[in-house]
C-alpha cells in the first residue's frame, strides 16, 4: 500500500496506518508503542460520556496522556447528543487534538443502551451527536460499521451523513454489527462510501499482514488502513507496513512496556495490562504455551519482568 500523510481537519498525521481504538487495551503505554514503531495515530479505549459526566474515575483514567503522545485522539461512547458535546467541551478533552465518536461497537449491553453500532439505526441521532462534537472545535472522526444486518448494508448513506454533518474522516469497519468480529469483510461496502465521500475513508476489519493491508486498499481504494486485534498480537505490524527500522525485538519492547506503565499507573494495572500484552505476543513463540500460567500468577513488577525475560528471552535465544 501507498504510504503517505493524512490530513484530518486541520491536523496531518504522518501516515494512513492507525491502530483502531480498543476497549481494554489502547493504554497509554501502548499507544505511544505504536508511535514508536510507526503508527500514523491511535485512539484512546472507548471512554463512556456517561462516565465523564459522573466524574467515574477508571472512566477518567482512560483519558491519561503526557506531551509524549504527538497527536492526541480519544474516542467518546454516548447516545445523548447534549451530553456527548458536553463532554467533548469539557476540561477532561482539553489535552486531545481528535475526537472519535463510537458509533461501530456490536457489544449487546452497548448496542441496547442505543450507544456504538445502535447509533447507525438512527441517523439523525448520529448527525446531532457529531453537530454537537464539531461545536468543541476539535477534529471529529466517526468509527462505524457497514450496517446492522447484512441484508440492510449503509456504509454509503452513513458516509455522506457523517460528512455532512461535519465528520473530518470516517473510519469503516468492512462487517456487519450482526458478523461482530467474524466473516470476509465486505470491501465493496468501503469502496461505495469512498465514492461518495470527500473526507478520508479508513478501512478497517480482517487485516492481519502487509498482503491483507495491499488487500484491502486496492478493493475499496480507501485513504488509509486501521489495524485493530492483530496490532496487539504483533506491533510490529506498523513498522512492516510503513517500512520504518525497527531494531529492537520484542523482549526490549514489553520491558520497555513494563517500565512506562510502571511510571503512569499503579502496580496492580501494571501487571494487569502487561499479562495481557505479553500473552498476544507469545500466540506465535513456540514452547512458550506452558508459561501462561506462570505468567498469570505474577504478584509483583519483578516477578513480572522475570517471566517475561523467561518467554521473550532466554526462550527465544
Amino acid at each position: 500500500m501507498e504510504i503517505k500523510e493524512l490530513r484530518i481537519g486541520n491536523i496531518t498525521i504522518p501516515n494512513n496506518v492507525l491502530m483502531a481504538p480498543l476497549a481494554g487495551y489502547t493504554c497509554y503505554p501502548f499507544r505511544i508503542l505504536c508511535q514508536e514503531l510507526g503508527a500514523g495515530l491511535c485512539f484512546t479505549e472507548m471512554v463512556s460520556c456517561n462516565g465523564l459526566k459522573y466524574k467515574d474515575k477508571a472512566t477518567q483514567k482512560l483519558l491519561f496522556t503526557t506531551p509524549d503522545e504527538k497527536i492526541k485522539a480519544a474516542q467518546l461512547l454516548g447516545s445523548d447528543p447534549r451530553i456527548m458535546e458536553k463532554m467533548a467541551r469539557s476540561d477532561y478533552l482539553i489535552p486531545f487534538d481528535i475526537i472519535d465518536i463510537n458509533m461501530g461497537c456490536p457489544v449487546p449491553n452497548v448496542f441496547k443502551s442505543g450507544e456504538g453500532s445502535s447509533l447507525m439505526g438512527d441517523l439523525k441521532r448520529a448527525s446531532s451527536i457529531i453537530k454537537g462534537c464539531k461545536r468543541s472545535g476539535k477534529a471529529v472522526t466517526v468509527k462505524c460499521r457497514t450496517g446492522l444486518k447484512e441484508d440492510s448494508m449503509i456504509a454509503a448513506e452513513f458516509a455522506k451523513m457523517c460528512e455532512d454533518s461535519g465528520a473530518d474522516m470516517i473510519s469503516i469497519h468492512g462487517r456487519s454489527r450482526n458478523m461482530m468480529y467474524e466473516g470476509v469483510p465486505y470491501y465493496d461496502q468501503i469502496e461505495q462510501a469512498k465514492s461518495v465521500a470527500k473526507i478520508p475513508v479508513i478501512a478497517n476489519g480482517g487485516i492481519f499482514s502487509k498482503e491483507d493491508a495491499d488487500k484491502m486498499m486496492n478493493l475499496t481504494g480507501a485513504d488509509g488502513v486501521m489495524l485493530a486485534r492483530y496490532g496487539f498480537e504483533n506491533p510490529f505490524i506498523f513498522s512492516e507496513l510503513t517500512n520504518k527500522e525497527i531494531k529492537k525485538d520484542k523482549y526490549t519492547v514489553i520491558s520497555e512496556q513494563i517500565e512506562l506503565a510502571s511510571r503512569c499507573y499503579d502496580e496492580t494495572y501494571t501487571i494487569y495490562y502487561i499479562r495481557k500484552l505479553a500473552s498476544y505476543c507469545m500466540k506465535k513463540l513456540k514452547g512458550t504455551k506452558q508459561y501462561k500460567a506462570e505468567l498469570y500468577k505474577c504478584g509483583n513488577i519483578e516477578e513480572l519482568k522475570s517471566i517475561v525475560e523467561k518467554i521473550f528471552n532466554v526462550l527465544v535465544d
